[in-house]
């Protein structure tokens, strides 16, 4: 892992180390050489002022994810790319708890995200992780956060874990693979799909973190499967299996002023129709949990084409699942046709959002040889089954 060992770890541990972080942590914002000469001054190592340096940075960047608590953990950079936003982690461990888990196998631990969540709901929480590097961060910031007595940590390979003897097995397996990056292929997941998919028949109560991309076909039987955005950003889908399931489906929105969540069976198709004067482009997780008609539902909204999932309504109507604009003018798409409307309304600033088209908006940009004081929104879409455009004004967020 870069930027620490488990023997340097233990040196950030101690008081000097303490010492040295807080330092990174005062002049890390500076130039790096000038950062690394004012921690040599303060008479530290070569190696330790290096190290204190990368975990100022990476908890700096880590504040997005986990806000406060960065300040007092340990990261890498992979590590942290990784490891599930602290206010995903929250939910889904006050949801746990809520179904009587009190024991947790947490499988893939990572930096310990998850199993400090659950910690915090007062879970006990077998953590193991295949990475030693990995497994003594995760337990540094079980220790940095007071929850050393509800944690235990173990580098161990995930598929030797006698889950049974837990009320509930949580499993993140890794989708990155060293020299090849991300990986999308569940059978190339570490520990394996035929291994994280067979959990749910050993231990019902079991949650799988998975990317947002899985395949719903994948789905076990009589499973949730949940889709998860923070402020608009689709960050992870998750599989509830066994009595955790409470809906086939459902989309979960966090990062608002509050947490909205939309249900169904995933399979429903909404009514198509025209254009009207209120467009919708709905959040990935609706869009990915197969939502779409649940929302259309939700707005009296239709589709415009049944292949594209932006959705219309004559009437403006409020709602957090989806951004909503105004549409000013609808018409084939014709490059020309477009460029003169945008011409004679002198805009020179165009936000373009695309669903069932080809083009490719810079370069569409440039094409149409944007010039003047006014900003417009462009939809570039499908209408029943054929290319259109649209312009839109006054975007609003969700609400």
């Amino acid at each position: 892992m870069p930027g620490v060992t488990p023997e340097l770890l233990a040196v950030l541990q101690t008081p000097e180390g303490a010492e040295a972080l807080a330092v990174a942590a005062e002049v890390g914002d500076g130039e790096p050489l000038a950062a690394a000469s004012a921690l040599r001054a303060r008479g530290f190592g070569a190696e330790l002022a290096a190290a204190a340096l990368t975990q100022a940075s990476l908890r700096r960047r880590a504040a997005v994810k986990f806000g406060p608590d960065a300040a007092g953990m340990f990261f890498t950079r992979h590590g942290l790319e990784q490891a599930t936003r602290a206010v995903v982690a929250q939910r889904r461990a006050a949801r746990l708890a809520a179904c009587g888990v009190r024991t947790l196998a947490d499988l893939g631990c990572g930096l310990g995200s998850d199993a400090l969540a659950a910690a915090r709901h007062g879970i006990s929480v077998y953590a193991v992780d295949a990475d030693p590097a990995t497994a003594a961060l995760a337990a540094a910031n079980a220790a940095a956060a007071g929850l050393a007595d509800r944690i235990t940590v173990t580098c161990a390979d995930a598929t030797t874990v006698a889950v049974e003897g837990y009320d509930a097995v949580f499993a993140d397996p890794a989708r990155r693979q060293t020299g090849r990056g991300r990986v999308f292929d569940p059978k190339a997941y570490s520990p394996p799909w035929d291994f994280v998919a067979g959990l749910a028949r050993r231990v019902p109560r079991t949650v799988l973190k998975l990317a947002p991309g899985i395949d719903h076909g994948l789905l076990p039987p009589g499973a949730e499967g949940e889709w998860v955005s923070v402020g608009g950003d689709l960050v992870e889908a998750a599989f509830w299996c066994g009595p955790l399931a409470a809906a086939p489906r459902r989309a979960t929105l966090l990062g608002g002023p509050e947490p909205a969540e939309l249900t169904g069976s995933g399979r429903e198709r909404a009514p198509t129709g025209p254009v009207g004067a209120w467009f919708y482009d709905p959040d990935p997780a609706v869009v990915r949990s197969h939502l779409v008609a649940e929302f259309a539902a939700s707005v009296g909204g239709r589709l415009g084409d049944p292949e594209i999932a932006y959705v219309y309504t004559d009437d403006p109507v409020d709602t957090p699942f989806a951004r909503r604009l105004e549409v000013t003018d609808v018409l084939p798409f014709s490059l020309k046709r477009l460029r003169a409307l945008l011409r004679d309304r002198g805009v020179g600033t165009l936000e373009i959002r695309k669903r069932g088209s080809a083009l490719v908006p810079d370069q569409l940009r440039k094409d149409l040889r944007l010039s003047g004081p006014n900003a417009a929104g462009l939809v570039l879409t499908r209408v029943d089954g054929a290319p259109a455009a649209l312009l839109t004004a006054h975007s609003t967020p969700p609400v």
